[in-house]
């Protein structure tokens, strides 16, 4: 038996990539996307003819500038999302522009663009997850699109009360950021962390324990890995997103695990529970610097490569 194979007794396995080939050959139950990995699978050969779809369905709807090149990023992303669901047996996480982060109104107007275009080429609405960055504006979001039926993953989550705040808002499922943590950290110490020390994995199993103990129904998703071990020592979560490289390693590599989370664990360990408003929640975020860094590089981050990928794909455009 292979680590992979054990760890799919435990959690869901969900790929994180947009590379349609990867996840063909993992099949994963589900899989996340987001800006960043578009634009690195946009531009492989293979996927030519979902960029050429998208810009040819952009430039039918819309005149050319703002609105053509936002047009452009809804089918893109729509476009890998359908082929991953040709694939996967689950759901595939289609990701709200960055730019939106801390404009609850406009990230549910592109919540129900995406949808919309899903939904207008067969695919149900409980196959999709919309992905949101984890301000408090995302969560208001979030809050409001779950009660119309549209599910939300809540990414860029690095502190407790992001994760407090999104179960109490209801979403479907969060996207604890272990490697991202885990760099943070690895930077202030200036040495690798042992992965019974390490940060980003405990974050993932204080949320977890605490979501169970409590009775939350959001689901926990570790994602952003660096390493083997942070995986495997999380075994028993919800959902683990994993990059095509590690679900590689995880495959090659032989061994049994044993669920490291689970409902005893989370009985003795949950904590209190205690409720967030948005002052709470603001102050319990603030004090916790790593968390506020990374969620606003996050957020940079993921911009700056969606625009990136409008300015490749109108070179594409017009070279075509």
């Amino acid at each position: 038996m292979s680590l992979l194979d054990s760890l799919k007794r435990y959690t869901v396995v969900v790929a994180d990539t947009g590379d349609i080939d990867a996840i063909r050959r993992h099949r994963p139950q589900d899989a996340t996307t987001n800006p960043s990995l578009l634009l690195k699978a946009a531009q492989q050969p293979q996927y030519r003819a979902l960029v050429d779809g998208a810009l040819a369905d952009a430039a039918g709807v819309a005149a050319p500038g703002e609105a053509r090149t936002e047009a452009f990023m809804d089918r893109l992303a729509v476009g890998f999302g359908r082929e991953i669901l040709q694939i996967v047996p689950g759901r595939v996480s289609t990701e709200v522009d960055a730019k939106h982060s801390f404009d609850s109104a406009a990230t549910e107007r592109k919540a129900h663009d995406v949808i919309a275009l899903y939904e207008a080429a067969g695919v149900a609405r409980h196959r999709i997850l919309v992905k949101i960055g984890s301000t408090w504006e995302g969560i208001r979001a979030a809050e409001r699109l779950e009660r119309e039926g549209i599910h939300c993953n809540l990414t860029l989550l690095f502190s407790f009360a992001q994760a407090v705040a999104c179960a109490e808002a209801g979403v479907t499922l969060i996207s604890p950021f272990v490697g991202r943590i885990y760099d943070y950290h690895r930077k202030a110490r200036g040495s690798e962390i042992p992965v019974d020390d390490d940060p980003g994995v405990e974050s993932v199993r204080r949320i977890y324990a605490y979501f169970k103990k409590h009775g939350y129904a959001t689901q926990v998703m570790g994602a952003s890995f660096r390493r083997v071990e942070q995986i495997t020592h999380l075994a028993g979560c919800d959902l683990l997103t994993i990059s095509p490289e590690l679900l590689a390693d995880l495959a090659a590599a032989p061994g049994e695990l044993t669920p490291a989370l689970t409902p005893e664990m989370a009985a003795r360990d949950g904590g209190e529970r205690i409720h967030l408003d948005e002052p709470r929640y603001r102050w319990l975020h603030n004090q916790d610097a790593m968390a506020v860094e990374k969620l606003s590089d996050g957020i940079r981050r993921f911009d700056q490569d969606a625009r990136a990928l409008e300015t490749w794909a109108s070179s594409a455009g017009a070279g075509r």
